[in-house]
């Protein structure tokens, strides 16, 4: 053959393989971005699918009908990855992209809790256990092809273009979201506006239908399929073996759990962080988020790469580490950048409005009235802030009393902007560490006649359960320390949390610890083949 054929063999060959990743790619992005439209609109969800009242309830749910999904990916993994190991990956992580574009799509159109009831939470429910099992079988299919199709040398810097899609999706959810709020009031975006992020993602959903209906199956599981070499029972050789179950449990304690927790972390708890403790304004933390994910996406590529040069486990478990260590740190210089107390007040600036309104239930006026207070103050860096008090004053005056309800907003100046967008960097600067490396390692530790349900489960329990059911239990941790110092400050005794918003972090921290325990001790983290 010539030199210049030989080329042309390279290029082509090259040519084809960056197809593929564009193709798995962009299909497993919509996935993510379906998913994750729900937690980055969770503040205003939480006002249209559950009763009004107790604001704070009303979130939580929402992030637990937001980990309802997490919680059963594993499900989805153990479904379609069997599927996946039977009849070929391709046409599996098809199916499960239809399936996530169909449930993200209906959520946009479900009617509110004041329109139909108890109803509304109910087939939003439905419809996150949809999305949740789709997605437990699109991330094992998408990593599983792409590996299979790179070179041994290069399987970290392929495999970490897949890794990029998750944050890639939260990342056009924030972008959607913010052209969505831009070109409308905010009254419209909280009346129906929020929709249409749910709506869009259909036209996404088939774009990507279109790209991957021509893909062909992966030369590995073709090669073992015509050789008559694929498993009649994936679950049991990937469960039933105590061998192959051995790794498998590696591959969750020493590795995706730990993973799971530093990604939602420097990202969903990040944002809820924000936006629930910080009480920034909604396009303001959006915006902040975008910037800092934006900077930090590269770093996937990048430790991707270097995990084909010096290792994955070393890469995975420094991030795992530093994290650790940092977290607590950082979390407090980003409440310290906004706290008001630490800021000198415009005086002359302060305004205070008081409304008295008639209260209604159920569209009928009762005798009960409510007072709205709202005081507005600015600080000499240009920081705003305003807190509602929202008093029901009981026409029975036998009745309990209702407890207000305290609105805080922030709006914060463009210095402490840039440092919040710092700090949220150096967390996502954590999560491409433990992440970009990980589609690799899990590929190269089971092999290809099991390879899509071994990976597919213990990747899915780390992410979706440890990691999915951070930004609920953490933020329970935090409402339940500053329950608890409310409860001592009426009792005229010490506060017992002199940091409350910081309680949330001990989730992630002693997950992470644990997993790089176990991971140092008992993973080897050298073998390289995907071939076996």
């Amino acid at each position: 053959m010539s030199e210049s054929a030989t080329t042309n063999s390279k290029a082509q060959k090259k040519q084809s393989l960056a197809a593929i990743i564009a193709a798995s790619s962009v299909g497993t992005m919509i996935e993510w971005y379906d998913f994750y439209i729900f937690g980055s609109l969770a503040t205003i969800i939480a006002t249209k699918f559950f009763p009004d009242g107790n604001p704070t309830a009303a979130f939580l749910s929402t992030l637990a009908t937001f980990a309802a999904g997490f919680v059963v990916r594993p499900f989805g993994a153990i479904f379609f990855g069997r599927l996946g190991d039977l009849i070929g990956r391709k046409y599996t992580f098809m199916v499960t992209l239809l399936l996530m574009g169909g449930a993200t799509f209906m959520i946009g159109l479900i009617p509110s809790y004041e329109t139909i009831g108890f109803l509304a939470p109910t087939l939003v429910l439905l419809l996150r256990l949809l999305q949740g099992l789709a997605l437990g079988g699109e991330y094992g299919g998408a990593a599983t092809y792409v590996a299979e199709h790179s070179p041994a040398d290069k399987r970290g810097f392929w495999t970490s273009w897949i890794q990029i899609t998750a944050t890639a999706g939260l990342f056009v959810s924030l972008i959607v979201i913010q052209l969505t709020q831009n070109s409308m009031s905010k009254e419209a975006f909280a009346e129906w506006g929020w929709r249409v992020p749910f709506l869009v993602s259909i036209i996404m959903v088939y774009v990507s239908v279109l790209i991957r209906k021509n893909m062909h199956e992966s030369p590995l599981f073709a090669k073992a399929k015509a050789e008559g070499k694929t498993s009649t029972n994936p679950l049991k050789e990937s469960f039933g073996n105590r061998y192959n179950f051995k790794f498998v449990l590696l591959a969750l304690l020493g590795a995706t759990m730990g993973q799971g927790v530093v990604w939602y972390t420097g990202q969903f708890y990040a944002l809820s962080f924000l936006q629930k403790v910080m009480t920034i304004d909604l396009q303001q933390s959006n915006a902040l988020m975008t910037y800092a994910l934006m900077l930090g996406t590269p770093f996937f590529v990048l430790f991707g790469w270097l995990s084909d040069k010096i290792g994955r486990k070393g890469i995975m478990l420094a991030g795992m580490l530093i994290a650790i260590l940092s977290y607590r740190p950082i979390y407090e210089k980003m409440y310290q950048t906004t706290n008001i107390q630490n800021k000198t007040e415009v005086v002359e600036k302060t305004t205070v409005g008081i409304t008295r309104t008639l209260d209604k239930k159920d569209g009928v006026e009762t005798k009960d009235s409510l007072i709205v207070t709202t005081t507005k103050k600015e600080y000499t860096d240009g920081t705003q802030f305003e807190e509602s008090k929202i008093e029901k004053i009981l026409a029975d005056a036998s009745a309990a009393p209702v407890k207000p309800e305290i609105k805080k907003l922030v709006t914060i100046n463009d210095s402490d902007k840039w440092t919040l967008i710092w700090l949220v960097f150096i967390q996502v600067i954590f999560v491409t560490m433990v992440y970009g490396p990980i589609a690799a390692f899990l590929v190269e530790m089971f092999p290809t006649r099991i390879r899509y349900t071994s990976m597919s489960l213990p990747y899915h329990i780390g992410n979706g359960v440890f990691g999915g059911l951070l930004p609920t239990i953490a933020t329970a941790l935090v409402a339940s320390a500053g329950k608890a110092n409310d409860i001592a400050k009426e009792a005229g005794e010490a506060l017992p949390n002199a940091a409350p918003y910081l309680e949330g972090l001990w989730y992630p921290i002693v997950i992470a610890g644990i997993c790089f325990v176990i991971g140092l001790l008992y993973i080897n983290g050298k073998d390289r083949n995907v071939n076996d």
